[in-house]
């Protein structure tokens, strides 16, 4: 079967350009091509000489062509092509994702989605598409992938950090799960698994109940479905270091937390039918608003 390539939204902003470049590793670790999109919207001409639209689209051109020329001298044998779609940001980057294999996408996290990511548009993507994204910051550049040397400077030729993911033992969901495990192949790199527990409703409104004996039972079961959860995958994926991360209290919280020191981050994100709003839950959220590496957000049923 023939797979596509990884889809990269760029519209010339440090962020787009971060995640162009994380994109052209990434496709190099998986022998892809990648593909560089931009969404642009007629607007009527100061000049009108001009055809409708002529300007924009030349701008988009040079956008598009002036980060194909970066790729490729910087990653000699990196296959790249590009699409200047006449379609507004989030339909070009919508129907680009039909044939990808992912999609990657700019972010600046706090400051609210940037780019192809003003207001809302990001977040409506991740929502309606069937595709993992990626989102990169731009200060995610490739030694920040790596541990530092052993004189604790950035380094690219040292090992990957951790790839974190997000587990729900309630929930445990194939794509995300899979998703990480060859994340941390392609790598190299160790998978560090969170998941998090809170106390049963019934023990939260009845003080004295919850006894030391009570708490390390819960945490105990907790501990055994994240182990139940991951032994096929352990299997499946021997050559993988995982280490298992329990805590108690908020996911997001705790995920951001873990992610400060990974090289990526992988959430999932429920699918809904019908795809309406920007709904991508808490945990996706939090994690692509406040965690410092990249975040995979993977859709699942």
């Amino acid at each position: 079967m023939t797979q596509g390539p990884i889809t990269v939204g760029v519209d010339g902003s440090d962020e787009s350009l971060s995640a162009a470049d994380w994109a052209a590793r990434e496709a190099l670790r998986r022998s892809l091509p990648v593909r560089l999109v931009h969404g642009w919207e007629w607007q009527p001409s100061a000049e009108p000489s001009l055809p409708p639209g002529d300007p924009q689209h030349h701008w988009a051109q040079r956008v598009l062509s002036g980060a194909a020329e970066t790729l490729m001298a910087r990653y000699p044998g990196l296959e790249v092509s590009t699409e200047a779609s006449d379609e507004t940001a989030v339909p070009a980057l919508l129907e680009a994702c039909g044939e990808a294999e992912l999609l990657v996408l700019g972010s600046r996290g706090l400051a609210g989605l940037a780019g192809f990511l003003i207001g809302s548009v990001g977040l409506s993507v991740i929502a309606r598409t069937g595709l993992p994204v990626v989102m990169v910051r731009a200060e995610a550049t490739e030694d920040k992938e790596h541990l530092p040397d052993t004189a604790g400077r950035p380094s690219t030729a040292t090992g990957f950090r951790d790839v974190v993911l997000g587990l729900d033992v309630d929930h445990p969901c194939e794509p995300v799960i899979r998703f990480a495990f060859e994340a941390a192949v392609l790598r190299r790199a160790p998978l560090r698994v969170v998941h998090t527990w809170n106390f049963p409703a019934a023990y939260r409104y009845m003080a004295g109940v919850m006894t030391p004996e009570i708490m390390a039972e819960l945490e105990t079961r907790a501990k055994w479905g994240v182990t139940a959860a991951l032994t096929p995958w352990r299997e499946r994926f021997p050559d993988v270091k995982v280490e298992e991360q329990v805590e108690l209290g908020p996911a997001p919280e705790h995920l951001v937390r873990t992610a400060a020191d990974a090289c990526l981050l992988v959430v999932g994100r429920r699918t809904r039918r019908p795809s309406v709003g920007t709904r991508i839950g808490p945990v996706a959220h939090a994690a692509l608003h406040h965690a410092g590496c990249p975040v995979a957000v993977v859709p699942h049923d």
